[in-house]
């Protein structure tokens, strides 16, 4: 027997309403994530991601998360939906700066994109 349901994803966008996506049709081609405590990740208070999934058309939605269990601190989302040809490495960058986490995160996400021929 075979599971027929297909799998949706709503990602938080910046600057527009939520996009809902069946997650075969946008795969996650990069993804880079941090968490304050490496050594057991499931015991951290505070956890970050960036990811970048692209439809089979070109178009590319860059979104982050931003969770944390200390007091007075505030769980933080951003995302872009990006047209054909948009600068992901770019979007990458504001993302990670809208969830307020280093720069070394959005690297490391552009650094997982896949490679361009030239």
């Amino acid at each position: 027997m075979t599971d027929t349901k297909t799998r949706t994803r709503t990602i938080t966008l910046s600057n527009r309403p939520p996009v809902k996506i069946k997650e075969a049709e946008w795969p996650m081609i990069a993804k880079a994530e941090w968490t304050d405590n490496p050594a057991i990740p499931v015991q951290a208070n505070r956890t970050a991601s960036v990811r970048v999934r692209q439809h089979a058309d070109g178009r590319a939605i860059v979104y982050g998360t931003y969770s944390t269990q200390w007091q007075g601190e505030s769980d933080l989302k951003s995302g872009l939906l990006l047209a054909k040809g948009a600068d992901i490495a770019a979007a990458i960058y504001g993302v990670v700066d809208d969830i307020g986490v280093t720069a070394t995160m959005a690297a490391e996400c552009v650094a997982d994109l896949p490679a361009e021929e030239i």
